[in-house]
């Protein structure tokens, strides 16, 4: 064997090199079994014994944890390392699984999901292309196939995206391309229709792609919010008369509204989008859960008509972020976010007569994990018209809340929803809107600190309130009271402090 010269023996690294047991591999599979173990049976006595949904501890008390941890000093070992994450991490984190967090659209997770979860992270499988992943692609395929059906797409497909913001754009980047190569229009000639209440990632992407500032175009909504078919009809027309040379790229409609959780007509605004051969995209994110629904299945009606959809699936079905995905009814539109590279997907093999399923010929993304295994695990685990019915207790929930709030009359309720979100406000008779405004982002911010409970916060209409967004199926109406109780005892103190009327 060559020896090595002294001067390339000076470039090997001085360094210690890592165990080689740290790296998960056959040698190091009992040591693996041992480390997740512990992890599990921690985590497991948390969930036993956590009560609220947050710690109480202050940004600064939580800044000053993190800040006194060592990033460049020598490794403490892979126990330690865990027990320590565990106290940092798992001591202060929110915990969406406790009746006290009712905020944002963030799910407990079911348990096949989360043991699924451990499989793919170990085994570290990316979904971008076949040799790569091989039957996870295949089972993503089928899965994407399932969707496509529920929503009622015959020769649909799609992709397994990071979220709904990613999703939505990627549908909009599709119609974009539909709508250039039929027209030859130029990006400041495009336009997307939509209402103030959509999601922020439409106006987001929109910017993305290149169109201008002008390109989303505001559609009238009815007195809860949801998208007026007629008033669409009207801005249609409006475009084509008073500017012939724009191009309606898509109409993105939503079906759960981030703050109300409403629905746009879908079967109405489906048939005006046929007619004007315009891409209908529907933003299902947190109503996609509905497809499941054994009673509230109709909520959709119309659905099927659409050309893309996005679905949330860690939201409303019920799994670990990240797990959405964009579905389209014709399978050929995700071609436009094809590209091919000789290293990983070359045009060769994708003209051959049997060629590879690569999933990176439709994704926005290269390296991707295999999330479908959680929604696959669960689907073969509970069956679908569980996770439908997870998702009808949630909706049942929020109508009895709401219903509860209406008759307590130091709380004022705003609008209505058809999922899962209640919209209130503390203002007992003799409270101006000022004031009960200005209430508002302090209830939240005390209730916060507390580590308690936790409520969002929102503004619909120009009037502040809070937010419940129930996502927990055994949340039940008495703890929703102990939370609204809170909000109660909050609100008396805080104008007891100001000299006010409690």
């Amino acid at each position: 064997m060559t020896q090595l010269s002294h001067e390339t023996r000076a470039l090997r690294p001085t360094h210690p090199r890592a165990e080689p047991t740290q790296l998960l591999t056959s040698g190091s599979a009992a040591e693996y079994a041992e480390l997740l173990h512990t992890v599990v049976d921690s985590i497991a006595e948390r969930f036993r014994t956590v009560r609220y949904p947050g710690s109480g501890a202050s940004r600064s008390e939580l800044a000053s944890l993190i800040d006194s941890i060592d990033l460049d000093g020598d490794g403490i070992g892979s126990k330690p390392a865990l027990a320590e994450a565990d106290e940092l991490y798992a001591r202060n984190a929110v915990w969406f699984h406790v009746p006290g967090y009712a905020a944002h659209l963030n799910c407990p997770v079911l348990l096949p999901a989360v043991a699924a979860e451990a499989l793919l992270a170990s085994i570290n499988t990316s979904v971008d292309t076949y040799d790569q992943s091989l039957i996870a692609t295949l089972m993503e395929r089928r899965l994407l196939d399932w969707a496509a059906t529920s929503i009622g797409f015959t020769g649909g497909d799609g992709i397994f995206t990071s979220g709904g913001t990613q999703s939505n754009l990627q549908a909009l980047y599709l119609a974009r391309e539909k709508a250039m190569s039929r027209s030859n229009a130029a990006l400041g000639d495009l336009r997307v229709f939509t209402t103030a209440a959509s999601h922020f990632s439409i106006a987001r992407s929109c910017h993305l792609l290149g169109l201008s500032p002008q390109a989303l175009i505001h559609v009238a909504t009815d007195a809860e919010g949801r998208m007026d078919p007629d008033a669409l009809r009207g801005a249609l027309a409006d475009l084509t008369r008073e500017r012939s040379t724009d191009v309606v790229v898509a109409v993105a409609i939503t079906a759960g509204t981030t703050d109300r959780g409403v629905i746009d007509p879908i079967a109405p605004i489906s048939s005006i989008c046929a007619e004007n051969r315009i891409w209908l995209h529907v933003d299902a994110a947190y109503g996609g859960g509905l497809l499941l629904s054994p009673t509230r299945r109709s909520l959709l009606d119309g659905i099927e008509r659409a050309s893309s959809v996005t679905i949330d699936f860690h939201k409303t079905f019920f799994q670990p972020v990240s797990s959405s995905a964009l579905i389209v009814s014709d399978a050929q539109d995700l071609s436009a976010a094809s590209w091919h590279a000789d290293y990983l997907n070359p045009a060769d093999e994708a003209a051959a007569y049997d060629p590879d399923p690569n999933q990176v010929d439709r994704s926005l993304q290269t390296t991707r994990r295999f999330d479908a295994l959680k929604l696959w695990t669960t689907l073969r685990a509970l069956g679908s018209a569980h996770v439908g019915a997870l998702f009808d207790e949630v909706c049942d929930l929020a109508e009895r809340v709401r219903e509860d709030l209406l008759n307590d009359p130091e709380f004022r309720v705003f609008g209505t929803t058809d999922l899962s979100t209640v919209l209130f406000r503390y203002q007992p008779h003799g409270l101006d809107d000022e004031s009960a405004r200005i209430l508002v982002p302090e209830i939240r911010a005390d209730l916060l600190h507390s580590g308690r409970a936790m409520v969002a916060r929102t503004v619909v209409d120009g009037s502040a309130c809070l937010k419940l967004t129930l996502l927990n199926p055994h949340t039940t109406q008495d703890d929703l009271a102990d939370v609204i109780e809170l909000v109660r005892v909050t609100a008396r103190g805080l104008l007891a402090k100001k000299g006010e009327r409690a």
